[in-house]
């Protein structure tokens, strides 16, 4: 297996790579994360079943749409591919520190200049991909609310129903989700979909995202998550905002969109995120 992703490592680089040096990385839930380095080149894989290439080719696309924007870091694609029985993604070596409050600060404005130069026409994305290990529907459509509403709220309660884990009427739930959206005027941009604490780092002093489940969305859907853990530092919002402030009833909107990840942590992990599905939605349902 590491003989196939050193070959693929030396055909994407065009140079020597033997791996000399090979540590276990801390890489969240879905994925076993390794360090490799040659002692002059350093890279992060993640390895996978074989049937997990289509994640890895998911995630690949968006950090290369992310980097191809120019205003925040992600690692680069090195390479991917598989070997008899796995899958793998290789991405750089990237060495994070602890950040200070200017740091934080200039991710803030970086997001918001993300957000801000990277309109689109519709909503959705060239594919379908992945928010954790959950299928992410995709479909192109011009109308937000409807693509929230179905495409993210829908779809998570139906995936909850086939677990036989029924929160009440789906077609009802996800109509007062759309109307909660109303008059909420909103321009596609390109969101990294995921964005909470443990998918940002810093290093030199620079913000970086990664694990990203982009599509063309309202950047609030960003803004909303990095709240849903415990709330970034304030130096954060603060950037954010002098770049790009958000319009008014930004905290009603906030609920339903933070509702369909928890709804996902329902469908990844049961137990308490079911009961924490149920609290969001009385609450969602006592608003509107």
């Amino acid at each position: 297996m590491w003989s196939t992703i050193e070959q693929h490592i030396q055909a994407a680089t065009d140079q020597p790579f033997a791996i000399k040096h090979k540590e276990i990385a801390v890489g969240g839930d879905i994925n076993l994360c390794f360090w490799l380095s040659n002692y002059q080149q350093k890279y992060f894989v993640k390895l996978n079943d074989k049937s997990h290439l289509t994640h890895f080719e998911s995630e690949a696309y968006a950090l290369k749409k992310i980097k191809s924007a120019h205003q925040i870091n992600c690692p680069d694609v090195i390479t991917l591919g598989t070997t008899l029985d796995k899958s793998f993604l290789v991405l750089s070596y990237i060495p994070f520190e602890t950040p200070d409050s200017h740091d934080w600060y200039h991710l803030g404005q970086q997001l918001a200049q993300l957000h801000k130069n990277s309109s689109h026409g519709q909503f959705g994305w060239q594919h379908d991909n992945f928010i954790g290990d959950t299928l992410q529907p995709n479909k192109w459509q011009s109308n937000w609310r409807t693509f929230f509403a179905e495409q993210r709220i829908g779809w998570q309660l139906q995936l909850l129903h086939e677990k036989s884990i029924k929160l009440g009427d789906i077609d009802h739930i996800t109509q007062v989700c759309h109307d909660a959206l109303l008059h909420h005027q909103v321009t596609p941009c390109l969101v990294h979909g995921d964005l909470w604490q443990g998918n940002i780092g810093f290093t030199d002093h620079k913000p970086v995202i990664f694990d990203p489940a982009c599509y063309y969305g309202d950047r609030e859907v960003d803004i909303a998550m990095t709240e849903l853990f415990g709330l970034l530092p304030d130096d954060f919002y603060q950037g954010y905002h002098v770049e790009f402030p958000l319009p008014p009833n930004y905290e009603q909107r906030k609920l339903v969109y933070n509702f369909y990840h928890i709804l996902n942590h329902a469908n990844l992990f049961g137990g308490v995120y079911i009961e924490q599905s149920k609290a969001v939605l009385s609450r969602i349902l006592s608003i509107h």
